[in-house]
């Protein structure tokens, strides 16, 4: 993901902040961070943009950190950031903390955090750089000058991050980072509805994103009413639209308005046209951000957009090659090249060299009996949506379809009870909804 696999966090203060055609977009004022069971890791970036308005820049969003430059993907929000209850600021909350060396030697004061990336992608506090305090009185303090630097790990010191009490929500949080969202899922479904309104109020936009797409409709309009209405926006545009939509149409009238409003325009936009289709239909199902490329793109580009972790399997089975606008709806489709395809072609060819010209489309008004005949039919894990002339709407994934096949309380079910010498085919479609999560 970058160019380097630590960073620290005083030093990039005032970085520059790119986006993907290399335009300055800000500069790096802060590293948020979610403290956990077994350290922190970060979740995004304060970044100050014109007009001195500092916002939030997922850590998901950075695909390049190198000494001078942050390079990000997409769109900046430029909603003006806030930090959640269980979030720390590592300039902000966590230089110049007093901290207790657990060898008994004293405590010392933070001067600066590194942060390690892991083979999962993630950055995680890894380093300290801090300085001992000076015992005795503020007058030997001034005569003996300051103590000495070293570099720690965090497990070294204790107070980091405050009091016991302080972290309760993170560790309540911590207990369950290790759990795929489906799971979480049921969690949130045992507990009591005010945990389940805290617990919420806990998580990332992108991990209750994950974890609204696994409730029973009920549950997940009970929790998004009970959010602040700009958090449960957000929440929304991290969403995939075709999943936003579904649950916007769920909740309230008034409700949907409002967070509708408070959404990015074009996020919004996304959302109010899946809504305009029948909820079984290819253009009700699909979601408006398949991967997408012009016809001069290299193989090599198309396969370090497959590689993305936020990517599921079902998405990432497919690019498709089109002509210019790339975002939907596009210009014309040219056709798919699926990932397998790519693997086999030298990295410099261009993609539109290699489509698949014997294609498998459907509109938008298609019928869900339709598009699960078309997959079945030909072994595809996604099916593109093109309207009349030609032109890509959206993508409907397997994952998709089988959210629509089964009963719509499936999740809320017991473990089916199933006889010997028989298969239940409610429970395979669940496995595999669960594993395509998983990735």
């Amino acid at each position: 993901m970058s160019a380097t696999n630590r960073f620290y966090a005083a030093r990039l203060v005032g970085t520059t902040v790119f986006d993907p055609v290399r335009e300055p977009v800000g500069r790096v004022r802060d590293v948020v961070v979610l403290p956990g069971a077994r350290g922190a890791r970060a979740v995004g970036f304060v970044v100050e943009v014109p007009g001195k308005k500092r916002v939030f820049l997922p850590v998901t969003r950075v695909t390049s950190i190198s000494l001078g430059q942050v390079i990000m993907s997409g769109v900046l929000n430029v909603r003006r950031f806030e930090k959640r209850s269980a979030e720390q600021l590592v300039i902000g909350d966590l230089l110049d903390r007093v901290v207790t060396l657990v060898d008994g030697s004293g405590e010392a004061t933070v001067e600066d955090v590194g942060l390690d990336q892991n083979r999962h992608g993630d950055w995680e506090i890894a380093k300290l750089h801090v300085r001992r305090r000076k015992r005795g009185g503020s007058l030997s303090k001034l005569v003996s000058g300051r103590g000495e630097s070293l570099t720690v790990s965090p497990s070294e010191v204790t107070g980091l991050f405050g009091t016991q009490a302080e972290q309760s929500a993170a560790l309540l949080l911590a207990s369950y980072e290790d759990l795929n969202a489906a799971d979480l899922g049921d969690i949130f479904q045992e507990i009591d509805a005010k945990r389940r309104v805290e617990l919420a109020g806990e998580l990332s936009d992108d991990r209750l994103a994950d974890v609204l797409e696994e409730l029973p409709e009920d549950t997940r309009v009970e929790v998004v009413t009970n959010l602040e209405a700009s958090r449960a926006a957000d929440v929304l545009e991290v969403m995939d639209p075709d999943d936003a939509a579904d649950l916007v149409q769920e909740l309230p009238e008034g409700v949907a308005q409002q967070l509708l409003g408070l959404m990015e325009p074009e996020e919004a936009e996304d959302v109010r046209r899946l809504m305009a289709y029948d909820e079984y239909t290819a253009g009700g199902m699909m979601t408006t951000e398949p991967l997408v490329v012009s016809p001069e793109t290299p193989v090599a580009h198309c396969l370090a957009m497959i590689s993305r972790e936020e990517l599921s399997p079902a998405h990432a089975s497919t690019v498709h090659v089109c002509r210019s606008p790339l975002e939907t709806p596009t210009g014309r489709m040219l056709g798919i090249v699926h990932f397998q395809h790519l693997l086999r072609e030298r990295p410099d060819r261009p993609v539109g060299e290699i489509v698949d010209s014997d294609r498998h489309v459907v509109g938008p008004g298609a019928m869900l009996s339709e598009v699960t005949r078309e997959m079945a039919t030909y072994n595809l894990v996604s099916i593109p949506v093109c309207d009349d002339e030609g032109r890509l709407l959206g993508a409907v994934t397997v994952d998709d379809v089988l959210d629509h096949m089964l009963p719509e309380d499936w999740r809320e079910q017991d473990e089916p009870t199933t006889v010997t010498g028989q298969i239940d085919l409610s429970e395979i479609a669940r496995q595999m909804k669960t594993s395509d999560q998983k990735g």
